[in-house]
Order: C-alpha cells, then structure tokens, then sequence
C-alpha cells in the first residue's frame, strides 16, 4: 500500500474540515497540514486569484503576501520529513486557473532552461505605467494538466475526492461572503468562479488520464479506464460524498482509511481533548469565519434524520427569506451551473463499509 502524501481534493463548504478532523486524532501516524495552497492563490507573488488584486494591505496582512507554490511544497516537504504521513486536505481550485483561463506552470515550479532567467511577465512587474497582476504567467503549459503544477510533482500525491451537492455547498459559501459573516472571513464578495466544481471535476479527470488513479473505484468491484498511461504510483478512485459521511461517519471513514492504507478504529470520531481542540485552533485560524462549526466540535456522530431534498421551489424561498431576492437568483444560477459536475463525481462514490478495527 502506497505511503505517499494523501491530498484529500475537495470544493468549499464540502464538510472537508469536520472529515479532516478524523485525521487529525492520529497524531502519531499522520501529520495533517490544512489548506496550505490558499496562501499562494489569494495572496503570493504568483496569486491566481483576483479577490485581493487591488488590497495589497489585505495580502500584506495576511502573512503569506511571498507564498508562492515551492515554498508551500518546500513546507509539505519538510513536514515529511518527521517520518509521519502527510494528510493534506485542501480546495483543488488552488492550484488551476480561475474561470477555465488556460494553465501553465507556476514560475517557481517552472524548470529553467539554461542561458534563461526566471520566469516573469515583466521584469519588473510594470506595464506602461501599469501595476500588472502575476497571472498568467510567462510559463509554458503541459499538455492536459490543468493545474499550475507540474505532473511530476503531482504524482508524489495519493489524490482522494470529497464532494457535496452544490444545494447545500453554494449557500453556504454565499452567506460567507455577505453581512454579516463577510466582516469576519474578509471575504466581501461572492465569486461565482470559487464554487469549485468544475476544477475538481477536471483534476479528477486528468489524474485518471494520466493513470494516477483508478481504474479501480473503492468499495466497488467496478473498473472504470480512461488512462493511456501505465502509471506505477496509482491509487484507486476514492471519492466522499458529504451526505454520504454524515449519514454513517463510521462506515465511511473506514472504507476511506481501507482505499488509502490506514488503520481504522472507532475513536477516530471524537476529540474532545484540550490538546485536539489546541490542535484544531492552531490549523483552522487562518481562515476565521469558515471553520467555526467544525473548530468547536468534539466528534463526527450520524445525523439523527437523513437530509430530504428540497424542491426548487422551496430552496428559493428559503433563499429569498434568507438572503434577498438578488442573493437567491445568484445562489440558484449558481447550484445549477454546478450540478452536472457534482453528478458527474457522483457515480464514482464510495461506500459505507462493514466496520473492523484494528
């Protein structure tokens, strides 16, 4: 069983943090690192996002104003180092493009040819008088990859999916970005292109290109192949859907823990120390507002009631109530734009599995 870096790939407002915190209670076999990329995406000297573009305070601020995507691997690297496995979970859209702009590799992943310097727009980052932002970059793409990260560095991954219907994501992610949570989280706009599904759903496809995961599905004997590559460092395709985990958490994570190589045991699902809560403080304070349910939990119990789907109808007016005629209209084209991906993702989900501790 492979012992690569696990990426658990996800979208916003997926229940990504309640699944990390499983994984943070293995302290002595894993060492968790929380949404790392972001730091390059939103702030860095090689930012993709335009949400800061014109906040240099903001980027200054918020400490990671020089991330760029090799110091954050440099991180994951050195991490490594102690001998645990990494556990990273973090949004996919980090790492490619917004609003389907072509990729190509970030400047400080790029390899230099000799006689040639770095990789830079402008030397100076100024033209005809204008402050330019870094992307795109003066980089070339490879082909299919539709991130800003190379496919060698890629494949030192073990790539996991973890998924949530768009109904239930998107909201969410709206009331983050709106009175009066947005004074919290700094976000003060909703940005149709962080819904995320789509670059998940293009990741997840170049990796089974590429042969980096499947043909194998977990927990199904079903084989699915759209690889044209035979790639040693495959891993099953091992997608979570969010319902799925809160209807039986237990059965969940043990059919992930079997599909990646960890030992699964019912004590996974609570972390009610004050060194777990410590823990959870330290990792999740960076991006204040988002994680607050999932910060002060003390374990990952069943819902009592499966969630029943709401028509459309009575998601617009519970969206009209909530957050006005304009936010629902938004919030609805929005669902709807995403949710042939999320289906897409869907059908290779995973599973709940008899559990064995171990």
């Amino acid at each position: 069983m492979s012992n690569r870096p696990i990426f658990v790939a996800t979208h916003p407002r997926s229940c990504s943090t309640a699944f990390e915190r499983v994984f943070m209670t293995q302290r002595d076999a894993l060492q968790c690192i929380h949404e790392p990329f972001g730091d390059a995406f939103y702030y860095g000297p090689e930012r993709l996002s335009s949400r800061y573009e014109h906040d240099e305070k903001a980027r200054l601020d918020s400490g990671f104003a020089q991330s760029t995507f090799r110091t954050i691997l440099d991180r994951i690297e050195k991490e490594g180092a102690e001998g645990k496995r990494i556990f990273i979970k973090d949004i996919i859209h980090y790492l490619v493009p917004p609003n389907g702009a072509p990729p190509s590799i970030a400047p400080s992943l790029a390899r230099k040819e000799r006689g040639v310097g770095t990789f830079e727009r402008h030397s100076n980052g100024v033209a005809n008088g204008t402050k330019l932002a870094p992307y795109p970059y003066a980089t070339e793409p490879e082909l299919r990859n539709p991130t800003v990260v190379p496919s060698e560095i890629l494949g030192q991954f073990h790539f996991t999916f973890l998924i949530r219907h768009p109904r239930y994501s998107i909201p969410s992610y709206y009331r983050c970005t709106v009175p009066p949570l947005n004074e919290v989280t700094g976000f003060h706009n909703f940005m149709p292109s962080e819904a995320g599904y789509d670059e998940l759903r293009r990741v997840f496809d170049y990796l089974r290109v590429v042969g980096q995961v499947g043909p194998k599905i977990a927990t199904q004997n079903v084989y699915v192949n759209r690889s044209t590559n035979s790639n040693a460092n495959k891993a099953e395709i091992c997608v979570v859907d969010a319902d799925d985990l809160l209807d039986d958490p237990a059965g969940i994570i043990a059919a992930y823990c079997k599909s990646v190589g960890i030992g699964y045991h019912e004590q996974m699902l609570s972390w009610d120390s004050e060194k777990d809560q410590k823990q959870a403080k330290d990792a999740f304070e960076k991006w204040k507002g988002f994680h607050e349910d999932a910060m002060n939990s003390c374990d990952l119990k069943p819902r009592k009631l499966k969630k029943k789907a709401k028509s459309d109808e009575e998601e617009d007016r519970e969206w009209l109530d909530q957050y006005g005629a304009e936010g629902a209209k938004v919030i609805r084209q929005i669902v709807n734009a995403n949710v042939k991906d999320y289906e897409y993702l869907k059908q290779f989900a995973l599973t709940a599995q008899t559990i064995v501790s171990v």
